[in-house]
């Protein structure tokens, strides 16, 4: 285990990468609440586990150029959106990510004369749920490309779920994939079984895929560009969880 800082972190909504415009992440929450089950028979209480959930808050500085908070924040949608904070920005750093429901992009006004605008998002659907990096932070990829490999030290028979934030794209499409191997060598690469993502064609786009819960996953993980029409930028994120355990969702 090696501790780290919290300096060089990112923070993307939606397929925006707010990083630059974030200035502190105040809470990040996965509770759970636990349901009682006490038995006549016991002298304590038993418990339990029950509904799983998932909150973050954060501040950031007011900021109206294209492609940044004003724009990934303020149209206050209705509808689910996908977050994700990473620890850092290179190939297996620690990154949770929620399916989630923006509440509120309140402006304060320091008397100092700073701007910073209040936000937060509550998990909808799916808890908060931490991964690791399948690409160095922001990848920009010009053409269909392999990524670098991820070693999960062994195979897991519990599936996974993957979060993808797109921020960039020119050309005609592009589909980002998970494909696994068990020994990096040897063993060449195939596509992990309901690990593609819905084929892109414009940005910002961002989604979340989960395999089936009892998927052997092999020890390999890397993600995968490819393309039948072509294109010349694209600038991406991808977080992977991959289950120790069956999950419920």
């Amino acid at each position: 285990m090696t501790k780290i800082s919290g300096l060089g972190e990112n923070f993307y909504v939606d397929g925006y990468n707010i990083s630059g415009d974030v200035g502190q992440i105040q809470n990040a929450s996965c509770p759970m609440s636990p349901l009682e089950v006490t038995g006549i028979d016991k002298s304590a209480y038993e418990r339990i586990g029950g509904k799983r959930d998932g909150a973050i808050q954060w501040e950031s500085w007011f900021n109206d150029a294209d492609g940044q908070v004003h724009a990934a924040l303020s149209g206050l949608p209705t509808t689910n959106r996908y977050v994700t904070w990473a620890m850092s920005t290179s190939v297996g750093s620690i990154a949770c990510s929620m399916r989630a429901l923006q509440i509120g992009y309140d402006p304060t006004l320091e008397e100092s004369g700073s701007l910073h605008m209040a936000t937060s998002a509550s998990a909808n659907g799916y808890a908060m749920e931490w991964g690791v990096l399948g690409t160095a932070g922001v990848r920009t990829d010009t053409e269909a490309t392999a990524g670098t490999a991820l070693n999960f030290g062994a195979a897991s028979s519990f599936g996974l779920q993957a979060y993808l934030h797109v921020f960039a794209f020119t050309g005609t499409d592009v589909t980002i994939k998970l494909q696994e191997s068990s020994n990096n060598s040897g063993d060449a690469y195939a596509d992990v079984t309901g690990g593609a993502f819905t084929e892109v064609t414009s940005a910002p786009f961002s989604e979340r895929i989960a395999t089936a819960v009892d998927l052997t996953v092999e020890q390999y993980l890397k993600v995968v560009t490819v393309t039948t029409g072509g294109f010349s930028n694209l600038q991406f994120a991808v977080n992977i969880v991959r289950n120790s355990a069956t999950p419920v969702f």
